[in-house]
């Protein structure tokens, strides 16, 4: 498991109801389920992950965060995921209200674009960065909307919703003393992750 499914999973109590939008191949799904007992769902755009999940077992059905999620009943899981896919959605703001209607809890990892070699990089280069996070050429990238730790906090705030939680990691997954100060996360932080419920 990647880092930031490991810390995901660590957020999630046993036994709870869990959506996972962009489960990918499935891999926190099937942890959660086996190592949790949680009852795990998975929605996928990509459809040859989708089938590589059901072939191992896992519920997961493709889908669309930007369309479908407001087809779930208000409140049905426990814990709503959004695993490094916030940036690559069309309406991120909308997406969350949804996360946050169907579930008790959302929960959001994302690539930190305050990070300092973004930052350096652009500054330097003139060119829009790339890294081993942000992997592909803005032309070919699905990242349409690159936000930084305190973008995002300042939406929650305009959204009224708490964070119970939220940490941010370098680039060897470590949490670093800095992780208290918003303003040296949102410059060290290669990560990001929060846990966010509504008021």
């Amino acid at each position: 498991m990647r880092l930031d499914q490991r810390l995901i999973a660590d957020m999630i109590e046993p036994r709870t109801r869990v959506l996972d939008i962009g489960s990918g191949d499935g891999t926190l799904i099937g942890h959660l389920y086996r190592e949790r007992g949680c009852d795990a769902r998975g929605i996928e755009l990509n459809m040859e992950l989708v089938t590589r999940s059901v072939a191992h077992g896992l519920p997961v059905v493709h889908g669309d965060a930007d369309h479908d999620l407001a087809y779930y009943p208000d409140h049905s899981f426990d814990y709503v995921v959004l695993q490094r896919t916030l940036q690559a959605v069309e309406r991120p703001r909308e997406v969350l209200r949804q996360m946050l209607r169907i579930g008790r809890y959302a929960i959001v990892s994302f690539p930190n674009f305050g990070h300092w070699q973004l930052r350096l990089r652009l500054l330097l280069g003139g060119r829009m960065p790339m890294t081993a996070v942000w992997h592909t050429p803005w032309y070919e990238t699905p990242n349409i909307h690159p936000c930084t730790i305190r973008d995002f906090l300042e939406l929650c705030r305009q959204d009224g919703y708490i964070v119970e939680k939220w940490m941010a990691v370098d680039e060897e997954g470590e949490r670093a003393p800095w992780r208290r100060s918003i303003r040296l996360a949102n410059l060290f932080g290669e990560q990001a992750l929060f846990l966010l419920r509504r008021r």
